[in-house]
């Protein structure tokens, strides 16, 4: 069950994901699609779907907070 800080607001992925794989001879790069991303409620982090070798890969994306001491 997600937590108020890690819900999406919506089904439809907000961000794709791409691997850009360099192009021998060439300083542009292929844009390759490896998943997509949903950005959570409070705008402070990204739930991603990777497809890594066939794999569905889920990642947490958090943005980082100050420390306190």
């Amino acid at each position: 069950m997600m937590n108020n800080q890690t819900e999406t607001t919506s089904k439809k992925p907000t961000h794709s994901v791409y691997y850009l794989k360099p192009k021998a001879g060439s300083d542009q790069s292929d844009w390759i699609k490896v998943g997509a991303a949903w950005e959570h409620g409070d705008k402070d982090g990204l739930n991603l779907s990777l497809n890594i070798l066939g794999q569905n890969v889920p990642v947490v994306v958090r943005k980082n907070k100050p420390k306190t001491e």
